[in-house]
């Protein structure tokens, strides 16, 4: 007998579940496969300006930063593309870390106190989510883009605790944060972010928004959805995002006002003690900016393609959510369907994403389909063919 005995039933339990997870060590080229699976939204993470800014970066800088932001970790790349990334999205300040998941864990811990709400929609990532969990803050989840439960959810909070947000004093820390995806991960539906910044503004309240899956593709310059909405800049809105999706590279940015990157590099766990992100990084995501700048139809091409890969499902009597973004959402069911559904597509030359318990409720899992900017008609048409399989598969026809 050991302590890890258990390990074994957990795996039946899962196995049985349908909900077994396995790496997939994948060749350059995806096996031959189209990918609809990662979220290179604009098809920049192979491109030649993009890969040779890293290459050039790890010649001159290192392969590594060496240590953490304030120690010798910031380089004048980190500097460019923090200047770069403000001025693209219309905020005050940027600051860039390892990572989309660390960019959140630093925001939600280090603006919140114990007396403090935290008011998350129930679909939002799992980055989120915990970042929620190890805040000191109370943290209330409330119905999918509902701006009504978020305003409830503050009210009662308020309503219960010894703080009257109407008369915050000069030594009060810490923000009650609404905090939401701008773009949600699985099904890729748009949150209703002019609605929670009216309610954050009107609450002296912080609207949080994760921007992971916005930007460089919300938007007509791909700006994000704070940005398209109009709600920028503001001092009572801070946007994170991801450096790994549209933008092509690895690591993640905080965006707001100087006040709070300055505050975020004082208190910021996630700032203060890791690593720094890696040069090449910076310089690819910083390339891949540049080029989503100069090149402004990319966002467009990409939402376009989605809604032609939702028009594709939807004519096959697939289940799919509209897209607001360039993710395609196509609700299966069981998550033993989804893993069929997911390998009839690539049987059929295509990749797709299986999202699965907990990754989405109980009996709502879904093939997640990522569209990218550069998909040709012969993509495409790949597709449409996986696509009517997988309909197939679920009617029983042949």
């Amino acid at each position: 007998m050991t302590g890890l005995d258990w390990l074994e039933a957990f795996r039946q339990q899962r196995e049985a579940a349908g909900l077994r997870r396995s790496l997939h060590y994948r060749d350059p080229d995806h096996d031959g496969l189209l990918d609809l699976a990662s979220n290179d939204y604009l098809g920049l993470q192979r491109d030649p300006r993009v890969v040779a800014a890293a290459a050039e970066a790890a010649t001159v800088w290192g392969a590594g930063s060496g240590a953490s932001r304030l120690v010798t970790g910031s380089t004048q790349l980190h500097r460019e593309l923090e200047q770069e990334l403000a001025a693209f999205t219309g905020t005050q300040s940027a600051l860039v870390v390892s990572s989309g998941y660390l960019a959140n864990l630093a925001v939600i811990t280090a603006l919140t106190t114990p007396e403090c709400v935290i008011v998350s929609d129930a679909s939002n990532h799992a980055s989120i989510i915990d970042a929620c969990r190890l805040a000191t803050g109370q943290t209330q989840v409330v119905a999918h883009r509902e701006p009504a439960a978020f305003a409830q959810a503050l009210s009662q909070h308020r309503g219960t605790s010894a703080r009257d947000s109407n008369h915050l004093g000069s030594d009060h820390l810490g923000s009650d944060l609404l905090v939401t995806d701008a773009i949600f991960s699985a099904a890729g539906d748009a949150a209703p972010v002019a609605e929670l910044a009216d309610l954050a503004h009107t609450s002296h309240a912080v609207l949080v928004v994760d921007e992971a899956h916005a930007l460089g593709v919300v938007g007509h310059r791909g700006q994000g959805a704070a940005a398209a909405a109009g709600l920028l800049p503001a001092d009572d809105i801070v946007m994170t995002a991801t450096l790994s999706k549209a933008l092509a590279a690895q690591g993640g940015v905080v965006m707001g006002s100087q006040a709070v990157i300055d505050h975020l590099i004082d208190a910021a766990r996630p700032v203060i003690f890791d690593t720094a992100l890696a040069p090449p990084s910076v310089a690819a995501a910083l390339a891949a900016l540049r080029i989503v700048i100069t090149e402004p139809d990319l966002p467009n091409r990409a939402r376009a393609n989605a809604a032609h890969l939702a028009e594709l499902a939807t004519s096959m009597g697939l289940t799919v959510t509209p897209p607001d973004a360039a993710v395609v959402g196509i609700t299966i069911g069981s998550a033993q369907d989804a893993v069929q559904a997911r390998d009839i597509c690539a049987e059929h030359g295509v990749r797709v994403g299986c999202f699965r318990p907990p990754s989405v409720p109980d009996g709502q899992s879904l093939l997640r389909l990522t569209a990218r900017a550069n998909l040709s008609e012969p993509d495409l048409a790949r597709t449409a063919a996986a696509l009517a399989a997988v309909a197939r598969s679920l009617t029983g026809s042949s």
